[in-house]
């Protein structure tokens, strides 16, 4: 499709689309005193309306962030002045909060008649294959249910290592899990910007993005948002996971009424409930042209990278211009402590190339690496794998 057609493709993806993720952080939910109800009744009013828009029947997973930032709320109502820098003290935070968070989301939605369910999950329910499936077939069942899921990262059991990070990473990982068609991230910003309004106060809103995967995400992005823990760089990191498995992203400035509303009629998609206020701002992130295999989507994205091989020149062409293996020869660095079949990333002068599973361990690497087959075998036995990494067990241009 021609760049200049994006607004075709938005209206396509919009008006067709079946099950929608969407997210809202932290910092669209929350105000000087926790929780902002009148941000979550319109929200509400948004998704009960989204799911008749156009008189299509739209199923709907919202996750939704704030936990953190509820139980703070609460807990300062009580006279206790809590510091949440530390994992522990944010996960008793969170443990806090969850509960107020929940009942704000069914109080709100109740006035509609919808269901919710509370899900909690860590990156370990979407790492192990058959909890992975599991979870898959809960969505569904949900859903068939007319049931609203409203998901959460398990803060108060993850530990580091399982941990997604945010509900940026979380939201793009279930895109995959559940076959969403379009992605909605809600955030306090207008949308994407030309440049980093850190250092550029009168940057412009992107209204689209034609490939997300060759953004200087560094540079164009800042921070962390104040209550938060993502920002813009994990939104479109994560809109670049969601777009390399053929899903687009709508960004949009969560805190504007009726935007998710404003931005289908804008599309396209007839109703009679906008009136008032036309649709401006908001980014869209349009698919990958080469969609991945969803395997591949899950084994890249199960868990952090654990390690770092470093390859030479020969490895590095090997693998991006004639979709090789990596073998031994080609490793010329390891970095980390890991175990055979860990996720580790795979580099070239300081540039990632990607990601895969690992054939041996650290131990075995540092012995091996550079080594011919005939070299690698007098030292390991005859019993050892051709390749350090198989090409059907790793994704070049990881959005990691």
């Amino acid at each position: 499709m021609p760049k200049d057609d994006w607004q075709h493709e938005r209206f396509i993806a919009l008006s067709q689309a079946r099950l929608i993720i969407v997210k809202v952080g932290s910092a669209v939910l929350t105000g000087q005193h926790g929780l902002d109800v009148a941000v979550m009744e319109d929200l509400a009013r948004q998704l009960a309306s989204l799911r008749m828009f156009g008189n299509l029947k739209r199923r709907l997973i919202l996750v939704s962030s704030g936990a953190v930032a509820a139980g703070r709320a609460v807990l300062k109502e009580g006279g206790h002045r809590v510091e949440t820098a530390g994992l522990a003290a944010r996960q008793a935070t969170a443990a806090v909060g969850q509960g107020q968070l929940m009942r704000a989301w069914d109080r709100v939605l109740r006035q509609y008649n919808i269901p919710t369910a509370q899900v909690l999950l860590t990156r370990d329910d979407l790492r192990a294959r058959q909890r992975f499936l599991n979870a898959r077939n809960t969505f569904a069942e949900l859903l068939q249910w007319d049931v609203l899921p409203i998901v959460n990262e398990n803060d108060t059991v993850s530990v580091s290592e399982l941990r997604f990070g945010d509900n940026d990473c979380l939201a793009s990982l279930l895109v995959n899990l559940t076959g969403a068609d379009v992605f909605i991230n809600l955030t306090s910003a207008p949308g994407v910007l030309e440049a980093d309004p850190q250092k550029n106060a009168d940057a412009c809103v992107m209204p689209c993005i034609d490939d997300v995967a060759v953004l200087d995400l560094s540079r164009l992005c800042g921070g962390k948002t104040r209550v938060g823990t993502g920002g813009m760089y994990s939104k479109l990191l994560a809109a670049r996971r969601a777009a390399q498995i053929g899903v687009p992203t709508l960004i949009l400035p969560g805190r504007e009424p009726e935007v998710m509303l404003r931005a289908f009629a804008a599309a396209g998609v007839e109703t009679d409930l906008i009136k008032r206020t036309p649709f401006a701002g908001g980014t869209w992130v349009r698919p990958a042209r080469h969609v991945i295999p969803r395997r591949k989507f899950w084994l890249a994205y199960q868990s952090d990278p654990v390690g770092v091989l470093q390859v030479d020149d020969g490895a590095a062409k090997a693998l991006l211009e004639h979709g090789g293996s990596l073998l031994p020869g080609g490793v010329c660095g390891v970095e980390g402590s890991f175990q055979r079949g860990a996720l580790v990333c795979v580099q070239h002068n300081g540039r990632s190339l990607g990601v895969g599973l690992s054939n041996y361990g650290m131990a075995e690497l540092k012995k091996i690496m550079g080594l011919k087959r005939h070299e690698v075998a007098a030292i390991l036995g005859e019993a050892h794998y051709p390749e350090v990494i198989h090409r059907d067990n790793m994704l070049l241009h990881a959005a990691v």
